[in-house]
């Protein structure tokens, strides 16, 4: 009786074990499935969380195949895959690849914006303000040195016709200096437009009159940094006896602060409204920031390790012997260039040398910039090339330029003129994401209060000085790269980052002349002039503090041309 009960006991378990294995099977393929489907392989990538990281082999794998190329739209020719130049990467890597695979948390903070204030542009003249008069006589002047120092002193010449009451014949543009330009007026900018624009402000004209070609002028030499009183009283008395006034040197010929509001206000409209590019030059600058854009977020470099600013400046560190007898030999046969004996060291030391392409890089790292970020290199030739700039591309190899981004083809209306291939260094730095110049020059200068003026877009300006003395303690081996050089840097320069500020006025101590070139230049920071803020306590304790901040860094910065 007790063998039958068993018997049919195991008769009756079989069976459940079998099903009981069978839903065991199920459940162990369907958890091998799920776990198949929680991490895919990087080809099914396309369908998982947009919001999640990818992994490093996702990233490695959609960096070569998954993203589409600027080149495949846009293709000029020297892009193709068998002319393309070697160190440009054929499939640009999109910002959020970038950060995925530098691993670097701050990323967000590096690109962020300075804080604007509720700071905005405020050039409508005031209500008293009045369209030109019949003038008095017509205003003549030829610009001297490069694209940006041609461009401040036009819009100055601008201020001043209107002081003196003239009618300003469109300038004529520098031929006969280091950089032996040809250019004319409309080539760089656009004379129609700059023309319309200044209707209500100055008459503008683009030849003076043929009954006039005879008259008798007078040559003046403006005197430099000068007031509104002297142009009104001393320069307006000439009309008495001459039609024409040819201005002699037109650079730096305006004071930067104790004008009227209002032509204050007129050199803001004529710099960044009224004197626009040549329609080509505007266009190619366009095409070069998309591409730049293709690639993410990314830096222009004003890198100015170039011949004749190393000639002018006296500046050898890192160069060879003979380099630097070849400089010292420009220098002296460049006539206009007064200062012919330099102290190299000494120069360095007071910060008015441009960073070396490796301090660049250096500087770069420590801030916290990945290697993968992208550069634009907004210059000219850079002295000794591959040799110089081997470092730099060691630690950052996403370096472009407008050579590398465009082809020849599509340079060649630009190529041999120094000033219209600078304008497109010009367009791209002002678009930039942040803007770093190696020296305080021009350039540097203009692009970083026309981001001042277009909402304070973030422009890293390095503490030369500073950074002097720490690239000397890592040359000798007291100091290395690392942490603690990255906190020394990032503290100096948290408040030399473009945010809002008034102007800085001259430097205490000093008189005269000395003061009044001491002072912040009108076009490096049109605020308080051409930049208005929206009344607010907390907003007016903000920026009482930001100038507070930056006090001490811009007495420091304004010294360096003393």
């Amino acid at each position: 009786m007790i063998q039958r009960r068993r018997r049919r006991m195991v008769a009756v378990d079989k069976p459940r074990k079998i099903l009981v294995c069978t839903a065991c099977v199920i459940a162990l393929v369907g958890l091998l499935t799920g776990y198949v489907r929680v991490f895919p392989s990087p080809r099914a990538s396309n369908s998982s969380d947009p919001h999640k990281l990818p992994t490093q082999h996702e990233f490695n794998y959609q960096k070569l195949s998954a993203e589409k190329k600027w080149t495949e739209e846009v293709a000029p020719p020297h892009l193709s895959e068998q002319q393309s130049s070697p160190h440009l990467p054929k499939a640009p890597v999109s910002l959020h690849k970038f950060n995925g695979a530098g691993g670097n948390l701050d990323s967000e903070k590096l690109w962020k914006l300075p804080e604007a204030l509720d700071f905005v542009p405020c050039i409508q003249p005031s209500s008293n303000y009045t369209t030109p008069d019949k003038t008095r006589g017509y205003l003549l002047v030829r610009t001297n040195g490069g694209l940006n120092q041609m461009r401040t002193g036009i819009c100055d010449m601008v201020a001043v016709a209107r002081i003196i009451n003239a009618t300003l014949v469109v300038p004529e543009l520098d031929k006969r200096s280091f950089w032996r330009d040809t250019s004319n007026f409309s080539d760089i900018f656009d004379e129609d437009h700059f023309i319309n624009a200044l209707a209500n402000d100055v008459k503008v004209v683009k030849k003076l009159p043929k009954e006039l070609s005879s008259a008798t002028k007078i040559v003046k030499h403006f005197k430099s940094m000068s007031s509104f009183k002297y142009y009104r009283d001393v320069i307006g008395s000439l009309w008495e006896e001459y039609r024409v006034i040819r201005a002699a040197k037109f650079d730096s010929r305006l004071t930067n602060n104790d004008l009227p509001s209002d032509i204050q206000k007129l050199r803001c409209r004529a710099c960044y409204e009224a004197l626009r590019f040549a329609p080509q030059i505007e266009a190619m600058g366009k095409v070069l920031v998309d591409r730049m854009r293709s690639y993410g977020h990314f830096i222009a470099l004003h890198l100015r390790f170039e011949k004749d600013m190393l000639a002018y400046s006296g500046c050898t560190h890192g160069l060879s012997n003979a380099e630097a007898k070849e400089l010292e030999t420009i220098r002296d046969e460049t006539a206009n260039w007064k200062v012919k004996e330099i102290d190299a060291t000494e120069q360095r030391y007071r910060g008015q040398c441009p960073l070396t392409p490796k301090e660049v890089g250096i500087f770069l790292n420590a801030l916290g910039f990945p290697s993968e970020t992208p550069i634009y290199i907004a210059a000219g030739e850079i002295y000794g090339g591959v040799t110089h700039m081997a470092d730099l591309r060691s630690r950052y190899p996403l370096l472009m330029s407008k050579e590398n981004l465009a082809s020849v083809a599509e340079l060649e209306p630009f190529t041999n003129h120094s000033s219209q291939m600078a304008a497109l260094d010009y367009i791209v730095s002002v678009e930039s994401d942040v803007f770093i110049p190696s020296y305080s020059g021009n350039m540097a200068r203009a692009v970083e209060g026309h981001r001042r003026f277009l909402g304070h877009r973030k422009t890293i300006s390095p503490d030369r000085r500073g950074l002097v003395h720490l690239f000397g303690q890592i040359e000798k081996g007291l100091l290395k790269e690392g942490s603690k050089l990255s906190n020394r840097i990032i503290e100096i320069h948290k408040n030399l980052q473009g945010s809002p500020r008034r102007r800085g006025g001259s430097v205490p101590g000093t008189k005269s002349m000395e003061s009044t070139h001491s002072e912040e230049a009108f076009y490096t920071n049109p605020l308080p002039d051409c930049l208005c803020q929206r009344a607010s306590q907390n907003v007016n304790t903000s920026i009482r503090e930001s100038n507070r901040k930056v006090d001490r860094s811009m007495q420091k910065e304004q010294l360096k041309v003393l």
